[in-house]
């Protein structure tokens, strides 16, 4: 950095060489690991890094990581076999967000998508850039849940949405006068499309101290509910807050069909 000392050389090799020497006991085949411990019996849960929109090979390139963000990199980037994976559970927020470039149908500017910055403290966790934010897009969601074969989903933040007088969902698209009902396969001209919307009555309750999905005001579970229609994959967790007790579980959701294998 401009304006210190350069750092010392022979100081650094001494200094990682130490620590080299205290990881290298942790240091293993991580990949020959998992696969013993699920060999005896043991679960095993696997978390993407990063959205399936970011994926290199379905997301919206080139605004896109280096690597596949879903299921599908399981076996690239953990040595796990494919047919070994029994499950897979999206994770979703009640509405839409977004870092960086890159093709967001439903980003909202202005005021409302500003209270929905702020009201999810929607800022990055490491740098503080405020994130792009925007309505749920059902489309899209179908589209992640499909390729990675979701047989269900979470559904978090949804405190977020309390105060909306209503909450739009996308339910398709228009390009050119054209219709599109899913997400487009290719991202030619993805910048001009407009999203259809369907709007449903939000709620005022304070919902961050609810544990019960059927003590959740009456308009939030049919938010919920006309959401998971419209994707079509059963939600069988919410959270209302960032602490691990704002999570609810929705007794007796069946976990589905993966989306777009009926």
């Amino acid at each position: 950095m401009h304006g210190e000392a350069p750092l010392d050389l022979e100081q650094q090799l001494a200094r990682y060489t130490t620590l080299a020497g205290q990881l290298a006991p942790f240091v293993g085949d991580t990949a020959f690991q998992v696969r013993e411990a699920y060999s005896q019996g043991r679960r095993v849960l696997f978390e993407g890094a990063q959205g399936a929109m970011l994926d290199i090979d379905h997301g919206t390139y080139p605004f896109v990581t280096s690597s596949n963000t879903g299921v599908d990199g399981i076996p690239a980037g953990a040595g796990f076999p494919a047919r070994w994976i029994e499950r897979a559970i999206g994770i979703a927020k009640a509405y839409c967000t977004r870092v960086g470039e890159g093709p967001f149908p439903s980003e909202q500017h202005g005021p409302l998508g500003e209270r929905i910055r702020e009201a999810g403290n929607e800022y990055g966790a490491t740098t503080g850039r405020p994130r792009r934010c925007g309505w749920l897009d059902a489309p899209q969601m179908r589209y992640t849940l499909g390729w990675n074969g979701a047989t269900s989903w979470i559904m978090t933040n949804l405190d977020v949405l309390t105060g909306f007088d209503s909450i739009p969902v996308g339910i398709g698209y228009k390009l050119h006068g054209k219709r599109f009902a899913e997400y487009p396969a290719s991202l030619s001209g993805i910048e001009d499309l407009e999203v259809e919307y369907t709007s449903f009555p939000g709620w005022t309750e304070d919902i961050t101290a609810v544990r019960q999905y059927d003590r959740l005001p009456r308009r939030c579970r049919e938010y919920v509910e006309s959401v998971e229609k419209l994707i079509g994959v059963p939600i069988e967790m919410l959270s209302v807050g960032p602490e691990r007790d704002q999570v609810i579980s929705r007794a007796g959701v069946h976990h589905g069909t993966p989306v777009g294998a009926r």
